[in-house]
């Protein structure tokens, strides 16, 4: 098996087609470490927690979908007009518990349980509260910041980042804004609370997070799985219950929200250097939200997973790409996302990302 780490984008019910796509890659590659967005961190906390191929095909397939939109005690008369009266349409508990249950039986609790054993040949960045299997992103709109857990519980927080539970965290990254209930965690220093919703408002496919900062040049790939398309003519079901097409004013705002979920990861993701390395599978049978999804639908969105993997283990060659990107020290580099967040979105604010 050869070592690598993975990314995965979120995208909802749409992160089926992750699950074919990652079982495939399975039978190559071992995760030294894997991140993931919403749905994309679902599934990574069962492959960091130790579940096979076939495990996770098995687990994926039989999730019941359907009592995923929990209801949190509104009357749902009409989707749209009940989100005036909350925060979000749904709890998010069933999916919370499930995460919980799955992970506990493979004795993962929380992110102790997921350490990486000291690597002396690793990136700087890759140690003390960076040093973790599993990395999960989220959003604090209370402080206008981007998560990613466990590296920023202490220094968010001021929490023990081994002792945070994993099901948690991921239940942080999955609340679709609207759809699910945020989260809320306090400032352990200040009792400040912060509202937390899902990751892929600031960065839903964060493919440079384990890019060494050292200067020196990877020992394993970073690999990518999208399943949310580009824009023009992408995904309108990003945002739930809401119209595809509004008039005027509304239709500009509406085209606003979207492209701050996806423009900015659009913009690096184009970069040769990471469109090269990353997988984008079709998942436009699917909506973000299509909990009421049927089996044989299910089984198409993990075929295409499956296939799209597939095509891209033909031509993906790891020395190729090292030869390509990191051959000449001397030669100017492509900017990174860090940087483009700098010049473009400085009012988000980032860490220095770990390495391999």
């Amino acid at each position: 098996m050869l070592p690598a780490d993975l990314v995965l984008q979120g995208g909802g019910v749409k992160g089926i087609a992750l699950a074919g796509a990652v079982t495939r890659l399975m039978k190559r590659y071992a995760f030294r470490r894997i991140g993931g967005t919403s749905a994309g961190a679902i599934l990574a906390s069962l492959i960091a927690a130790g579940y096979s191929a076939d495990e996770v095909r098995e687990l994926m397939r039989d999730l019941p979908y359907a009592k995923v939109p929990d209801a949190g005690g509104l009357p749902i008369v009409s989707p749209t007009l009940s989100l005036v009266g909350a925060d979000g349409l749904f709890k998010g508990d069933f999916i919370r518990d499930w995460v919980r249950d799955r992970l506990a039986d493979k004795n993962v609790h929380t992110f102790g349980d997921l350490r990486l054993k000291r690597d002396p040949k690793a990136d700087v960045y890759l140690s003390g509260d960076r040093a973790f299997k599993l990395v999960v992103t989220a959003t604090d709109v209370t402080r206008g910041r981007a998560l990613r857990l466990p590296w920023d519980y202490r220094d968010a927080f001021g929490l023990e980042p081994a002792a945070q539970p994993v099901a948690e965290a991921v239940r942080m990254s999955l609340s679709i804004p609207l759809f699910f209930r945020p989260c809320r965690l306090a400032d352990a220093r200040t009792n400040q609370a912060s509202t937390i919703v899902d990751g892929g408002v600031l960065s839903n496919f964060p493919v440079e997070m384990f890019d060494r900062q050292d200067g020196q040049k990877p020992r394993w790939p970073t690999l990518g799985i999208g399943v949310i398309p580009d824009l023009p003519g992408g995904d309108g079901t990003l945002i739930p219950y809401l119209p595809t097409a509004l008039p005027g004013p509304l239709g500009l705002l509406m085209a606003v929200a979207v492209t701050a979920v996806c423009g900015h990861d659009q913009t690096y993701l184009g970069l040769p250097r990471n469109a090269d390395r990353v997988m984008r599978i079709d998942t436009s049978e699917a909506g973000v939200v299509s909990f009421g999804i049927g089996a044989a639908a299910r089984d198409r969105l993990f075929a295409n997973g499956d296939g799209t993997c597939a095509q891209f283990l033909k031509t993906w060659n790891w020395e190729g790409y090292l030869k390509r990107y990191y051959s000449d020290p001397s030669a100017p580099s492509e900017p990174s996302r860090t940087t483009i967040a700098a010049t473009s979105l400085s009012s988000r604010r980032s860490r220095p990302t770990s390495a391999p």
